[in-house]
């Protein structure tokens, strides 16, 4: 029992890594967005990001794509980062953090009801329920916020922050079908979408300009939100043996986000949205545990 303690130890610690910096993200998309328009928040990420893809490949996995891959690249790098973050940055720009970052956690209900057309899947009776009680965590969270917002919550922002869900959903189920080490895979699709993306900024607010301020802001972006923690999270469901329990792991993050977003930007945080949150979060635990058994 010790020992099998003492092997999950690394997969705890590279878990717990990723949950914390994932905390940190709510709060750096809205700082960032203070200094930013949305395009140009997101070439930053994006090249922060494909920065660190690049090496990674290039000390660690190669940047060997199969043959059945390629014909998926171009639409994953199209959903992720181009689309998915557009949609995603342009919620957190009209929203307050508190609410768009739970909206956001919806993705896994999202990739459940996909999963039923795409995949051929069925939903069980706890699955059914899990998404019943997940979106009316979302009514909870929306209900209070409004009460708290010296402004009505923007409709716009929150159908951005509910499609975004789509894409990121969709974004994985396309990623199941691949077979290719995960880095090389993110190298690529970001070495697809980055003209998209420079696109974007051309034909819209423009270049950002390359302060430290904003070089900050969008590192923060591309390597905690794109890059480094999601190869860490790769590595925490490596090293692990029952992934379950390490994936539960990841529900502590919009908690910890929560703080920060009120600590550090200030946001007033109703007992209901803490409450929707809540229950949009067991919601989640319910349809995972659904999907295990």
């Amino acid at each position: 029992m010790e020992a099998s303690r003492h092997n999950e130890r690394p997969a705890q610690i590279y878990a717990l890594l990723a949950v914390l910096l994932w905390s940190t993200v709510a709060t750096g998309f809205k700082l960032g967005l203070d200094a930013m328009a949305v395009e140009q928040l997101l070439l930053v990420g994006t090249l922060i990001s494909w920065g660190v893809f690049t090496l990674y490949c290039t000390f660690r996995s190669g940047f060997s794509v199969s043959r059945q891959d390629w014909m998926w690249v171009p639409l994953l790098g199209f959903l992720n980062p181009f689309a998915y973050y557009l949609l995603l940055f342009a919620a957190y720009d009209r929203l307050p953090a508190h609410v768009a970052q739970p909206l956001n956690y919806t993705w896994a209900i999202t990739l459940a009801l996909l999963a039923v057309p795409v995949l051929k899947q069925k939903l069980n009776r706890q699955t059914l329920i899990g998404i019943v009680v997940s979106y009316s965590g979302v009514v909870l969270l929306l209900t209070g916020a409004d009460k708290t917002s010296p402004t009505s919550l923007d409709s716009i922002g929150i159908l951005l922050a509910l499609l975004s869900t789509v894409l990121w959903a969709a974004y994985w189920l396309i990623n199941t079908r691949c077979s290719s080490n995960a880095g090389a895979l993110m190298f690529w699709s970001f070495s697809c979408s980055l003209p998209l993306v420079v696109l974007a900024c051309a034909a819209g607010p423009g270049w950002p300009e390359w302060t430290l301020k904003n070089l900050a802001y969008g590192s923060w972006v591309g390597m905690v939100e794109m890059g480094i923690t999601f190869l860490l999270w790769q590595q925490a469901l490596r090293h692990t043996r029952n992934v379950a329990r390490i994936g539960q792991l990841i529900f502590l993050s919009p908690f910890l986000s929560l703080l920060l977003i009120n600590y550090v930007l200030g946001e007033v945080i109703s007992w209901q949205a803490v409450a929707g949150l809540a229950v949009i979060v067991a919601g989640l635990v319910l349809t995972q545990r659904a999907q295990t058994i």
